[in-house]
């Protein structure tokens, strides 16, 4: 099939997710995209250029099969504005990366359910919906409701049944056996990976955005008492951030200097791997998350994971090794790690979490996923 990928906020995840299933499809996947800033402005505005972008395309070439646009697009703005140049025929999948109902704001910023509503209308113009967790599928429509109460009449409350109905949840992908190949070939390297220090303590990863919703300062807490109780442990402060990062992030360079192996965004993917080859332990705290890709990576890696049991986070991991690397509180999530890091070698994932991410979530298998439900809405 030809298959168009509309991705109107293209970084980050957003475009990790787009170019990952664009190379692994076996179908021929051609992207149309904006840079990634002012997500305000290209949901509201972005269907005006990328309509521009399929105006050409369809000036040289065929229509599309299938299109698969991201949360991120104003479908039915960007339909109408191709109203007399695609053709009707051609069927809609619309991919939930993320939402703006449930997706928390910053900090003083007040919601503006604008931006919820184009997520509902843009389901509303689609003929199939992929979310990528079932935490991400129920939490939208159990919210959804009262975002049509909130208004005056005329909410139509009925179709957000018949919506989900015809929603599919889909995993994202990520490139687990190439990293799980890099993080063996870093650990058993002659000499060792210069990268790679010889210090016996192991390295706790953060690999997540730099942003209040994952909660660093619960993060840092941890370490903390960790430190204060004379646990010893090397520290990795990686992941995405931004101008207004929070302020925990400034105490706790300071306050773990000692411990510090590496801190800030890992500016080359070759980087980040020999961060992913070296971590023993990830950990997550936070208060929001949609997927996970970050710790499926670390994982791949060979870290092992303690996550909140609760959000998607369960979806990832096997029934048999939630007892281990989930957590149910602040308290739990301490004895565990402290547990860990003290009787147990704290790194290299037992083989059973190792498989089943790269069975479960490497592009390979993900993408013939995706290449299923969009040659279904052909027929």
């Amino acid at each position: 099939m030809y298959i168009w990928l509309v991705s109107p906020y293209h970084t980050g995840s957003h475009q990790a997710w787009a170019e990952g299933y664009a190379h692994h499809s076996r179908h021929d996947v051609t992207l149309l995209t904006m840079a990634g800033r002012f997500w305000k402005w290209r949901m509201q505005g972005g269907a005006i250029e990328l309509a521009a972008q399929a105006r050409r395309l369809l000036a040289d070439g065929p229509p599309p099969d299938v299109i698969l646009a991201t949360d991120m697009l104003n479908v039915p703005a960007w339909l109408g504005l191709l109203r007399d140049v695609l053709p009707a025929r051609v069927p809609v999948a619309l991919y939930m990366h993320e939402n703006q109902l449930t997706y928390p704001w910053r900090p003083g910023e007040g919601r503006d359910l604008t931006y919820a509503m184009l997520n509902w209308l843009s389901q509303l113009a689609a003929d199939r919906l992929i979310f990528n967790s079932r935490y991400h599928h129920d939490a939208w429509f159990d919210e959804l409701p009262r975002l049509l109460k909130h208004y005056p009449d005329y909410n139509h409350l009925a179709l957000v049944a018949k919506v989900s109905a015809r929603s599919r949840v889909l995993p994202v992908g990520i490139d687990a056996l190439t990293i799980q190949e890099s993080a063996v070939s870093a650990r058993t390297a002659t000499p060792p990976h210069p990268a790679i220090p010889s210090s016996p303590h192991p390295l706790i990863l953060w690999n997540q955005r730099w942003e209040h919703d994952k909660r660093p300062d619960r993060f840092f807490d941890l370490l903390y008492r960790l430190r204060a109780e004379g646990v010893p442990f090397r520290l990795a402060v990686a992941g995405e951030n931004f101008r207004n990062v929070p302020q925990e992030f400034d105490e706790a360079r300071t306050r773990l200097a000692a411990v510090i192996e590496h801190w800030g965004y890992a500016e080359t993917r070759a980087g980040y791997l020999r961060l992913l080859a070296e971590a023993d332990l990830v950990i997550s705290t936070t208060e929001h998350e949609f997927f996970g890709i970050s710790v499926l990576e670390a994982m791949a890696a060979g870290a092992f994971p303690l996550l909140p049991n609760r959000l998607s986070y369960p979806e990832l991991i096997p029934a048999s090794q939630h007892a281990w690397c989930l957590y149910d509180d602040e308290e739990d999530l301490f004895l565990k790690a402290k547990d860990r890091l003290q009787h147990h070698d704290p790194g290299r994932t037992p083989p059973l979490l190792r498989e089943s991410v790269v069975e479960r979530f490497d592009w390979t298998a993900v993408a013939a996923m995706y290449d299923e439900v969009l040659e279904g809405m052909r027929e």
